[in-house]
Formats: structure tokens, sequence, C-alpha cells
């Protein structure tokens, strides 16, 4: 008993890159939440501090602010228009 072949839709490469990396793009602002979350769960520096994250917190917001910057900026550097290139299909022997 023979299957029939199946015939497999492959990407060019350039095409499969630049879906992961608008892939990558979408995910930066949950990226950006869960970091800026990680502040909330330190314990108060002092028993007298009114429930502040701190300098430090400020810090880790504030580079964690310039870290997503700088990889969206770097994403979107890498990224291109897309263009429609035709699909290479696997084998189709029949």
């Amino acid at each position: 008993m023979n299957r029939p072949q199946r015939s497999q839709v492959m990407l060019h490469r350039a095409n499969y890159r630049q879906r992961r990396l608008r892939d990558a793009a979408k995910l930066l602002p949950a990226l950006g939440v869960l970091l800026w979350a990680i502040p909330l769960t330190w314990p108060a520096a002092s028993q007298d501090a009114q429930g502040g994250i701190g300098s430090a917190g400020l810090l880790y917001v504030f580079g964690v602010w310039v870290l997503l910057i700088v990889l969206g900026a770097a994403l979107a550097s890498m990224m291109r228009p897309i263009i429609d290139t035709p699909e290479v299909e696997g084998s189709e022997e029949e």
C-alpha cells in the first residue's frame, strides 16, 4: 500500500528568518512587562520604608527600559519589508 506523497511547503531561509524576527518583536512587550514586574516582588529595604522599591529598583526599571529600546531598535534594523517570493515546494514526484 502506497501512501500518496504529501508535498511539503518550504519557505526561503530569508522569509523564515524575517518571520521569526517579527515574532520576537511581538514578544518584546511581554518580556518588558515580566521584567518590570520583578521589582514588585522585592521586599522593602527597611521597616520604615513605605512600600517603595528604592533607588536600586528605579535603576533596574530604567535599565530594563533602555534594554527594551536597544532590543527593539536591533530587531527593527534587522527586519526588511515583506517581499512575496514564491514558495518552494518539496519534491513533487508522481
